[in-house]
């Protein structure tokens, strides 16, 4: 049978082994070139390839529909929330305890500090106002190694503790840390 078909035999010889030049069938080939160009357009995400509007457009459709079925806990209190919980006794019995759980090992159970900063003093690294307090208490600060208590406790222990940290400047712990940030007017 090699005697029928010689002009198929590569004129390359290893080994005393001739090769035959047996090309692919030309449906495969085109196949082939087909999925070439179909994969350059699904790259450029050309609409009409695929179902909807093109795949980026589908995905972000998907992800807003997801995030409108699952709204982030918002919890967060307003100016005008935060300054009457300050008022409240039960809400600064219960930010207290909030703050001798989670904060007197960085902050002292008097507030003059020892890891984290003193909150006594008028002297504060991210404000001291109740709404920066409460996003410095919320959102934590990471590079300073405060976890974002938002996260870990319910939003009525966040308010909580956010009157109760902002009622501890000005009392006057023995053996406070030094200032840190600016100062602040009372």
């Amino acid at each position: 049978m090699a005697a029928d078909k010689p002009s198929q035999l590569i004129e390359h010889t290893y080994d005393g082994i001739q090769e035959y030049d047996n090309p692919l069938p030309r449906w495969w080939v085109y196949l082939f070139y087909a999925t070439i160009i179909f994969s350059v357009l699904y790259a450029f995400n050309v609409p009409g390839i695929g179902v909807g509007k093109g795949r980026v457009a589908n995905y972000d459709a998907d992800v807003a529909a997801w995030k409108a079925a699952h709204p982030e806990p918002v919890g967060g209190a307003t100016p005008e929330e935060l300054a009457a919980l300050a008022s409240s006794p039960t809400a600064l019995a219960l930010g207290k305890q909030v703050y001798a759980t989670n904060c007197v090992p960085c902050h002292r159970a008097d507030g003059g500090g020892s890891i984290g900063p003193n909150l006594t003093d008028t002297y504060w690294i991210h404000g001291a106002t109740l709404s920066e307090i409460y996003k410095t208490v919320s959102d934590g600060v990471l590079a300073k190694g405060m976890p974002n208590w938002g996260k870990l406790l319910k939003p009525e222990q966040v308010n909580a503790v956010t009157v109760y940290v902002a009622s501890l400047k000005g009392t006057n712990p023995p053996s406070p840390k030094a200032p840190e940030g600016v100062p602040i007017a009372p």
